[in-house]
């Protein structure tokens, strides 16, 4: 396998807008990044990846652009930016920028243009229509073709009526694109996150779809279109294979089955995607707003089939949660009881599995969910978008809010918690851009970092781990007892080393069956005060990595 610093390297996402605010306006910002180097250095991570910076109306968060050589306002200038990257390489950090070119703002000068006559030399920049195409519906509610008076037409978006989805047929749109990429690569950014990447070719027949069944349109209609290849190895060549630089795909739509189309080397298209195979598993056909229950054996099968299908050739990001989920603590784990345990549980998981692992803001506190107490608290799109639609349709509000409480992005958006100050110590304004969670005044870095057992240190220590036994990078995975919905157990190994690690993702203590390589086991990491039990019992969400032989 060939080895790279990208495959090594640990991967973390920060929120600008949710991050750490130094203007007391109650929006994060660049200077506040720049702050908090060292914390993110002592922590011990690589690569910092920014949800969008750039100008934005911010209808969905930054995610909709209106002009992609610019900083939005609110996050600082160009000369912030510039000093966060040469602060951040000063310090062995990298930067990884957001890259959102499936679509633009509908403030954005293309689009602003496109509008204005059918005959508009910027019309073909987006999808444009005498009628609607198809029977198409928005992520985030509603149909996908906006009538525009202007024109009297209809143009096509995906997410929010302020995104347009750009024609990447056009290849005026291509070259737009690349030459973005091209300045921000010459300004010194180490590498892109590709939003949505897989959307950005189109099936232009433009097929109807089973509007029960949403996840299904997102895998069969939405993504992996006829020409996505083409088009990504065309970006490969046109800018990426210009610089040493970090490409991940956002992989939605992306099956095992095509993961490896998307990252072999051979194909020279990206190096890694991230999948939302297991982000899915509690969803039911209506997508995220129609849960169903969760269950381990799935979430492992996942993960042994896409170490299968990737091999040798294929790369993988590993994550479970980001600014479009949940909290991973309250989602796959205990955040009651068992919050440290199992925060330190899912850390051990991403950390010793192959692939490039990407942690979130706050994971590193064991962040929980913030299960507003009001809905008007919520300030994403979608939810905003859902209630507007329960109430239009003279729904109960009370079913909505349980699931709300459970799958809302802006679970994972409050302000990061630093210490038991107002606002956790994000912003000294009266009123931030979202609420904080309450729990700030117990769970926070100020205190964390006093306690030598915390969820912190042993988000640093396991760093410290990984990067010492390139094995969990490089090696070969081999799973146990696959059919138990208590455990996952698997080894890890190559000609360095043999592994074994168990985790346990229940309440109460588990016995792991009698497996040959545990006769010679030496614990290496365990994330309780006390040593384990012995090898064949784990305690409620403990988790153990043994060394055999």
């Amino acid at each position: 396998m060939t080895r790279a610093w990208w495959k090594e390297a640990v991967v973390y996402q920060i929120y600008p807008r949710s991050f750490l605010d130094t203007t007391g306006d109650g929006f994060g910002d660049l200077n506040g990044i720049t702050q908090k180097l060292d914390y993110l250095k002592d922590l011990g991570i690589d690569v910092i990846w920014l949800s969008p910076i750039f100008a934005s109306p911010d209808d969905d968060n930054g995610y909709d652009i209106s002009d992609y050589r610019d900083i939005m306002e609110k996050m600082g200038t160009m000369e912030d930016f510039d000093t966060l990257l040469n602060s951040a390489h000063e310090k062995g950090l990298k930067i990884v920028l957001d890259l959102v070119v499936n679509h633009t703002s509908d403030e954005h000068n293309w689009f602003v243009e496109s509008r204005k006559s059918k005959d508009n030399p910027y019309r073909d920049y987006y999808f444009w229509s005498d009628e609607k195409r198809s029977n198409w519906l928005s992520f985030f509610g509603g149909d996908a073709w906006e009538h525009d008076e202007a024109t009297n037409s209809y143009y096509l978006h995906l997410f929010s009526k302020k995104q347009p989805d750009l024609n990447w047929e056009n290849p005026k749109v291509r070259q737009e694109v690349y030459d973005l990429m091209h300045f921000w690569l010459k300004k010194g950014i180490d590498g892109f996150r590709m939003d949505v990447i897989p959307m950005i070719s189109k099936y232009l027949d433009f097929p109807d779809i089973d509007t029960n069944n949403f996840v299904g349109a997102i895998n069969d209609v939405y993504t992996n279109g006829p020409r996505i290849h083409e088009f990504l190895r065309e970006m490969n060549e046109e800018v990426l294979s210009k610089y040493d630089a970090l490409s991940m795909g956002e992989g939605i739509g992306i099956n095992a089955d095509q993961g490896l189309m998307y990252t072999d080397e051979d194909r020279k298209e990206l190096q890694m995607i991230y999948h939302f195979d297991h982000m899915s598993l509690d969803w039911g056909k209506g997508g995220k707003f129609d849960p169903k229950p969760f269950k381990l054996t799935e979430f492992k099968y996942l993960f042994r089939t896409w170490h299968e299908k990737l091999g040798d050739k294929g790369w993988l990001t590993v994550f479970l949660d980001n600014h479009d989920f949940p909290r991973m603590v309250s989602r796959f784990g205990n955040d009651q009881q068992y919050r440290v345990e199992s925060a330190k549980l899912l850390c051990t998981l991403l950390l010793t599995l192959r692939g490039t692992p990407c942690l979130y803001q706050g994971s590193e506190i064991g962040m929980t969910n913030v299960n507003f107490p009001s809905l008007d608290q919520y300030e994403d799109i979608e939810i905003r978008n859902k209630i507007a639609e329960h109430k239009a349709l003279g729904k109960d509000l009370k079913e909505l809010e349980k699931v709300i409480h459970q799958i809302a992005r802006d679970n994972a958006r409050t302000p990061m918690q630093w210490n038991d100050q107002p606002n956790g110590g994000f912003s000294t304004s009266e009123k931030t851009w979202i609420d904080s969670n309450p729990n700030f005044d117990t769970i926070n870095v100020e205190n964390a970092l006093k306690d030598k057992s915390s969820i912190w240190y042993y988000y640093q220590n396991m760093l410290k781990f990984r990067k010492s036994h390139k094995t969990f990078v490089y090696g070969e995975y081999k799973e146990y007892m696959e059919d138990t919905e208590s455990v996952y157990v698997y080894k890890r190994w190559d000609g360095d080393g043999e592994y074994m690690v168990m985790l346990n993702f229940t309440d109460i203590t588990q016995e792991v069956v009698d497996i040959q390589e545990i006769r010679s086991l030496k614990v290496l990491v365990n994330n309780y005060k006390t040593p384990p039990i012995n090898s064949l019992y784990l305690r409620p969400w403990e988790a153990v990595v043994y060394t055999i032989g």
